[in-house]
Order: structure tokens, then sequence, then C-alpha cells
């Protein structure tokens, strides 16, 4: 198992380089290696940060950074696991209103939520499915957020990993020379099965590392 974490990289280096021994013992090349990933909520927190919660530190659905009275993001993501399903905690803004005169006149607010959904794979990268949003209270216009949040999520919102495990994958150890006669590249990758622990969520994949 390789973990993707505070402490990932110096496991992932020890890995690869018993890979890269192990192929130029042999003369193997490309390795095919069916593994899991751990991939720790905090190290998810980050991906998910540098990917989707790019303006400001929001995530918008609705609209952006720009836009005075017809807008809606996310931010502040928090990831844990209830009970084998994956919870983001966040913060909703959002506005729905006609700017009249300079001033925004209809339904908005600000609130906390709770979303918990079953991760999937899909080419490569994590889905939600089986969506569910909660808050703490409730009116029309959170209601109508709700409804929208979980059909939107459901079908745009996607993690991609590939990328990721190339990186750790293809990083060559702290101790090879420069001058080393191979490199790794990543070859093929397929994302399968997807656990949700109480500290992780773990991918099984399969994938094909080429020494060249």
């Amino acid at each position: 198992m390789i973990q993707i974490g505070d402490d990932a990289y110096p496991m992932t280096q020890r890995a690869a380089r018993r890979i890269v021994l192990l192929i130029a013992s042999a003369y193997i090349a490309p390795l095919s290696i069916a593994a899991e990933l751990e991939l720790r909520f905090e190290a998810l927190e980050r991906i998910i940060a540098a990917q989707l919660f790019t303006q400001d530190g929001r995530h918008y659905v609705r609209g952006n950074r720009t836009a005075r009275c017809q807008f809606a993001y996310l931010e502040t993501p928090r990831i844990d696991s209830d009970h084998g399903r994956l919870r983001v905690r966040a913060r909703f803004s959002g506005r729905s209103a006609l700017d009249v005169f300079n001033r925004c006149v209809g339904l908005g607010d600000s609130f906390d939520l709770t979303l918990t959904a079953a991760p999937a794979p899909r080419n490569g990268a994590i889905v939600l499915r089986d969506v569910n949003v909660s808050t703490p209270r409730d009116s029309y216009y959170i209601r109508k957020v709700r409804a929208a949040l979980t059909q939107s999520i459901s079908k745009d919102f996607k993690i991609e990993v590939r990328d990721q495990a190339r990186r750790l994958l293809e990083q060559q150890p702290e101790s090879t020379p420069s001058d080393a006669l191979y490199k790794q590249e990543l070859a093929a990758f397929d994302l399968g099965e997807i656990r949700v622990t109480p500290d992780a969520v773990l991918l099984v994949v399969e994938f094909r590392l080429l020494i060249k």
C-alpha cells in the first residue's frame, strides 16, 4: 500500500527504489502492478483546494467573484468519513437577486452545510454519487440551494487523481544520481474500487510503470 499524506514521500521513494531494482535485475519493462493508494483526508483536502477551490479559496457553483447579485460558492471544506461514506463540511454563500440601482434585491444567505456521498471511479477520477446535502437550519432559499447542490455536485464534481499518482510514481529517489541510466514513466493507470475508512480514502488501482 502506498500512502498519500504528510509522511508519504519517503515511503513512496523506498517503494519506487525497490521496484526499480527488481526491474533492473530481471530485465523487465514495463511492469504492471495492482496496489492500494491510501489517500489521507488531509491530503485530499489539499488536492481539492488545488483543483477546485481556486478563486480566493472558493469553489463557485454559480457566477464568479466579480458577480454582485447572482453567485454561489463553497469555501473552507473539511473532509472526514461517515459510516463508509465521504463527508464534506463547508460554508456556502450565495445570492439570487436582481441588480436594481446598484442594490441586490432578492434572495441570498450564508450558512454551513454538510455533504455526504459515495465516492466512485470515473475515467481515472473520483466522482460523488448518492449525494445528500443537509443544513442546520431551513428556509425556502436554503431548500433551493440544497436541491441545486445535490444535482450539480452529482453531475460536475470530480477529483482528478491520475496526475497525483503520476507525480508520485515517476519521481526518482533522492539518492538516484542525476545521470541515472533509467527513467520511470506511468504508462497506464486504472482506478477501480474506492473505499472510505475512518482516516482515509483507499483507491484500488492498476498501473503500468515503464522503466526506460
